[in-house]
C-alpha cells in the first residue's frame, strides 16, 4: 500500500455519516455504510458506481476511503482505514500477498479460496485458484472498475497464466452489474479441471459450472464425514460434482450415492469417480431432492451415512421462516433413511439462518421422523473462507453432524 499526497487526498469526493449513523461500528471494523446512514445530497448521489470517496463522521472527522455505489441499499464499503491509501496496483499486491502467505501455510497445493471479500480486505471480492488458473467473482461495482488493476496484481503476486471472471454472483444484481462472464487473462480451459482434495479428485468445470466450478468452503467438512465412512453405504443429496461422495470413497466407503438436480454436475461427479477407479463403488441419481429422498424412502434403502447439502434456503432475511421450514423437511426426510447408530450430516449456506435457528430446525425435522440424535459434531467453512468477526454474513456455512 502506498500512501497519498495531500493533494491526492483531496482530489477524492467526500462523504459523510449522519449524524444518528452508527460510526462506532465502522470505527470497531464493520465493512459497510447503508445508505439510510450516508447524507445523499446530490453530489453524492451524482458519484458514478465504483468511484472511490473520502468517508467522514458526521463531525468531519476522516475514517477511510471507501468505494461508493449510490444505487446500492450497501452504499459504500470500505477499502482502507487510512484515509490517505492510494487504491493502485501496489495496493492489490499487498492485499493480494497477505492472503497468499495464509493459504500458503494452509495448503501444499494451489487448490483453494484465494480472497474471501471481506474477510481478505477486498469487499464483493471473490477469487477460488485452481493451480494456474483463478477464477475471480467481482460482486460489487468497485471491482468491477478496479477489475484491471486487480487482474495485473494477482497474476504478478500469484504468477497464474489465467484469469477468468464469473459474473454469476446474486449480489452482482443488487449492485447493478450485468452477468456476462468471460476471459480476463490468459485462455480458458478446453474443458473441466481436476481438483485434488481430501484423496479425491473433483472434476470442476470453471467456464459453465455453479459459482466458480467447486465449493472449496466445505473441504473441512467433507474430510470429517470421510473420517465416518470407512466400509459404509453413503447417500450425498445435493452432491453437485461429489462433494461428500467422492471424498467418502476416497476414505474406504462400500459404496456411495451421488443425487442432484443438475445432469452436468453429475456427469462431473462420474468422471471424477472414474479419475479415482471408483466407478464399480459410485451411483448417482438425477432429480429433485426431496423427490428422491421420498422415492428412496419408498424403496426401503437404507444407509450408515446420510448428508444433505442444498443451496440457501434462507438467502436474505425475508426468506427466513420459509427456509427454515425447508430444512426442517429435509431433515425430516433425511433422517428416516438412515440406520439405527448412522450417522446423518446437515448443511446450511444460509447466513440469514443463524446457528441456533439451522440447528433448531434440523433437530425439529428428525424429530418429525421419529428419530432421536446425539450431535456429534459442528462444522464450518475451512480457513481459506476466514471469517470477519464484525459481519455476521461472513460467517454463513453451518454443517452439523448427528449420531442417529
Amino acid at each position: 500500500m502506498t500512501t497519498a499526497s495531500p493533494d491526492t487526498i483531496s482530489d477524492l469526493p467526500v462523504i459523510r455519516l449522519r449524524p444518528k449513523a452508527n460510526a462506532r461500528a465502522i470505527r470497531h471494523g464493520f465493512p459497510w455504510v447503508y445508505a439510510n446512514e450516508l447524507v445523499t445530497d446530490r453530489r453524492t448521489k451524482a458519484l458514478t458506481p465504483g468511484s472511490l470517496a473520502r468517508l467522514q463522521d458526521d463531525a468531519r472527522r476522516d475514517m477511510g476511503v471507501v468505494a461508493v455505489n449510490p444505487g446500492s441499499k450497501i452504499i459504500a464499503r470500505m477499502l482502507d482505514r487510512d484515509p490517505g491509501a492510494t487504491i493502485d496496483a501496489a495496493w492489490f499486491e499487498a492485499r493480494l500477498a497477505r492472503a497468499l502467505a495464509l493459504r500458503e501455510r494452509l495448503y501444499d497445493a494451489p487448490y483453494y479460496r484465494l480472497i474471501h471479500a471481506e474477510a481478505d480486505g477486498l469487499p464483493g471480492v471473490v477469487i477460488d485458484r485452481f493451480g494456474d488458473l483463478c477464477v475471480i467473482q467481482p460482486n460489487a461495482a468497485w471491482v468491477e472498475v478496479q477489475l484491471p488493476a486487480l487482474v495485473a496484481a494477482l497474476q504478478t503476486v500469484t504468477g497464474v497464466a489465467t484469469v477468468l471472471k464469473n459474473a454469476g454472483g446474486r449480489t452482482r444484481g443488487l449492485e447493478g452489474l450485468d452477468d456476462v462472464s468471460g476471459v480476463l487473462a490468459g485462455t480458458a480451459p478446453d474443458g473441466p479441471l481436476t481438483v485434488p482434495m481430501n484423496g479425491a479428485r473433483y472434476r470442476a468445470d470453471v467456464t459453465g459450472g455453479q459459482k466458480t466450478g467447486l465449493f472449496y468452503d466445505q473441504r473441512p467438512n467433507h474430510a470429517f464425514a470421510a473420517t465416518l465412512a470407512r466400509g459404509a453405504r453413503v447417500l450425498d443429496v445435493f452432491s453437485h460434482v461429489g462433494g461428500f461422495s467422492l471424498a467418502a470413497l476416497a476414505a474406504g466407503a462400500a459404496e456411495a450415492l451421488a443425487v442432484d438436480a443438475a445432469r452436468p454436475a453429475l456427469d462431473l461427479a462420474e468422471a471424477g469417480a472414474a479419475e479415482m477407479g471408483m466407478t464399480a463403488r459410485f451411483a448417482t441419481r438425477q432429480g429433485d431432492a426431496f423427490d428422491m429422498l421420498q422415492a428412496l424412502a419408498g424403496e426401503g434403502a437404507r444407509f450408515d451415512v446420510v448428508i444433505c447439502d442444498p443451496p440457501a434456503f434462507a438467502p436474505a432475511r425475508p426468506a427466513l421462516e420459509a427456509g427454515l421450514r425447508a430444512y426442517e423437511r429435509i431433515a425430516r426426510l433425511s433422517a428416516g433413511l438412515v440406520v439405527d447408530g448412522g450417522i446423518l450430516g446437515l448443511c446450511s449456506c444460509s447466513h440469514a439462518a443463524d446457528l441456533e435457528a439451522f440447528r433448531g430446525a434440523s433437530l425439529r425435522g428428525i424429530g418429525r421422523a421419529g428419530r432421536s440424535a446425539a450431535l456429534i459434531h459442528t462444522g464450518f467453512a475451512g480457513p481459506d473462507h476466514p471469517q470477519l468477526p464484525q459481519l455476521a454474513q461472513s460467517g454463513y456455512l453451518k454443517s452439523l453432524f448427528f449420531r442417529v
